[in-house]
């Protein structure tokens, strides 16, 4: 990029994870990204997924499919009354918190900079792992760091309340797919809402129809009422796209302009 004279890269999603930093800034390229899109319709779609969980969605969506009008014995969840623990209380987790209370969940959290509106409310616990052992839901809201990487796995899922239920809206690199998988066959969750999956870059986005899947894992997932997948679609809304358009395209014209950028990840 540095030899073709390219001075900045402007992505249109908040994530830079998969972007070599120390390289650009090596080569003196302009990294700038689109910090929130729309916060709202990640965690918009995160409880909406979360009620199709504890509504038994698929399961009905079979059962109708079928003609089979039969109730039991697929009795539904609720929200109020349980405890949702979010895990990153940035612009969408703290969306997801606000749903969430009208639900009349109660919330606890973790983040290492907590928001000091959120703090007056005493939702705050002193590590990710008490809110594991506390949660009915489990939000994550967080970025994929190297110390983020597989936050939930064997370990820490045993630490978990039976029959909970874990939320990634995130990065797939959050969780340890089989250990998940494991612990929703062997009934210690109850299921899990994923919208991003570790090893999804050959699958979602691509148009598969008629074609065997290569991955077991992601096969065997989607053949699971207890876990309801999507293809990393939870930001995608008119809203969203307009913003991530809009903020990239004037982000770039910034910093070619003045040489910055309020949006600059590397400059």
């Amino acid at each position: 990029m540095q030899a073709m004279g390219i001075k900045d890269l402007s992505v249109r999603n908040v994530g830079v994870d998969n972007l070599n930093l120390a390289s650009a800034k090596q080569n003196g390229i302009t990294i700038t990204n689109v910090p929130a899109y729309s916060p709202n319709a990640v965690a918009e779609f995160a409880v909406s997924q979360v009620l199709k969980l504890l509504r038994n969605a698929k399961v009905y969506d079979r059962k109708i499919s079928q003609h089979d009008f039969r109730w039991a014995p697929n009795v539904a969840g609720e929200i109020n009354g349980k405890t949702v623990g979010v895990l990153g209380t940035g612009r969408i987790g703290q969306v997801m918190i606000k749903i969430m209370q009208g639900f009349g969940a109660k919330i606890v959290a973790y983040d290492p900079f907590p928001n000091p509106d959120l703090a007056k409310q005493g939702i705050y616990l002193d590590s990710p792992d008490d809110v594991l052992k506390q949660a009915d839901i489990v939000s994550l809201h967080v970025p994929a760091t190297k110390d983020n990487f597989h936050l939930i796995n064997q370990d820490t899922i045993a630490e978990m309340r039976d029959g909970a239920i874990i939320v990634n809206v995130s990065r797939g690199a959050l969780i340890d797919t089989p250990a998940l998988v494991t612990a929703v066959k062997n009934g210690k969750l109850a299921g899990a809402v994923l919208d991003t999956y570790e090893n999804e870059a050959s699958f979602f986005n691509h148009d598969l129809r008629g074609q065997t899947l290569s991955d077991p894992l992601l096969t065997e997932m989607l053949s699971m009422d207890e876990i309801l997948l999507t293809p990393h679609i939870a930001f995608y809304t008119d809203i969203a796209v307009g913003n991530m358009v809009r903020v990239s395209l004037d982000s770039a014209k910034d910093v070619l302009t003045t040489g910055t950028a309020p949006t600059v990840v590397v400059g």
